[in-house]
């Protein structure tokens, strides 16, 4: 009979440990306490949010519900009379106003200050400018309001005679009458200098994020510093641009003593911005409110909803703006 020879078989591997009985990893609970607080403080943010809009809208509609004027139309504001007449036509009208030369002067300048700091400025000169910007930002309004009101209104006097010589034809910058320069212009001028570091220090940081591959990619190309700007910088940090205009102009909107300083408030909506007079919804709900009764602070809270819809809506718009272009995003960068 033939030997046979054992065959050898390679050993069975071990069993995996049981389930059951593996240690649970602290991160998991971690990560699922840090979704849940994210989720509730989402959440929260919401029912916040929801619970303003309900009450400015309980009390809007027990005032307006008692005007007699137009809400929308009125240039006047008198809940205290009787009857009760108030709107919001100068108010809407002035904040808008003031707002859009507040950005039309900051965004350009702040713009550039951002790209001089991140791409131009030495470091050792970069740094304290980005310093005193980030400490501007951190001024108190009723700083600025005071500074507008002793130094800013007398030096523009100057500013408004020369806007008026040379560019009154424009009708805008025409200027019908005499009188300090406590004028939307002025207003727009003041809020321009409060949003110029918020927008600033925003732009700097996207500016800063860009890859610098792109950059030297377009030096290498023989591109010129301005190019590789314009070329890799700007369509890298266009949302980031939007993104700080929108913080200054929330800012713009909303402001409330440094307006309340400068402005000689009137209800008379005319287009000559160098015109003494205006007013604008933070300014007087500032400068009514203390005098008025229940009614008459329905009426101011009615206006403060207008202003709550229209940040809501520029924000909206500004995140559509966002969204429409995906290149905004930098995310092809």
């Amino acid at each position: 009979m033939a030997s046979t020879t054992p065959i050898d078989t390679p050993p069975a591997p071990p069993a995996p440990p049981d389930r059951k009985e593996r240690p649970q990893s602290t991160g998991r609970t971690g990560d699922k306490v840090f979704v849940g607080l994210s989720r509730g403080s989402g959440i929260l943010l919401l029912v916040i949010m929801a619970s303003i809009a309900v009450f400015l809208s309980y009390r809007a509609a027990i005032a307006i519900s008692k005007d007699e004027g137009n809400f929308l139309t009125t240039f006047d504001w008198n809940p205290a009379g009787d009857p009760p007449v108030f709107g919001i036509a100068v108010l809407l009208f002035g904040t808008v106003v003031s707002s859009i030369i507040a950005m039309v002067i900051a965004v350009p300048i702040a713009v550039g200050i951002a790209l001089f700091i991140s791409h131009y400025a030495p470091r050792k000169l970069a740094a304290p400018i980005a310093y005193v910007v980030d400490l501007l930002a951190a001024v108190p309004s009723i700083v600025y309001g005071i500074w507008g009101a002793l130094v800013l209104v007398p030096y523009l006097e100057g500013l408004n005679l020369w806007l008026d010589q040379f560019f009154g034809w424009t009708y805008i910058f025409e200027k019908t009458e005499v009188g300090v320069a406590r004028s939307l212009f002025t207003v727009g001028v003041l809020l321009a200098i409060m949003i110029l570091p918020i927008v600033t220090s925003v732009s700097r940081e996207v500016f800063l994020q860009v890859p610098k591959m792109n950059e030297e990619a377009a030096l290498a190309l023989g591109a010129t510093r301005w190019e590789v700007i314009r070329l890799s910088v700007l369509p890298f940090g266009r949302s980031g641009i939007i993104s700080a205009s929108m913080l200054g102009l929330g800012r713009a909107l909303g402001e409330t003593m440094a307006v309340a300083t400068v402005l000689s408030p009137s209800f008379i909506i005319s287009l000559h911005v160098l015109n003494p007079g205006g007013g604008t919804f933070a300014q007087n709900i500032a400068a009514k409110f203390g005098e008025a009764d229940e009614f008459g602070r329905d009426a101011l809270i009615a206006s403060g909803l207008v202003l709550f819809v229209l940040t809501l809506l520029v924000n909206g718009a500004a995140r559509l703006i966002i969204a429409r272009r995906k290149e905004y995003s930098g995310a092809n960068a």
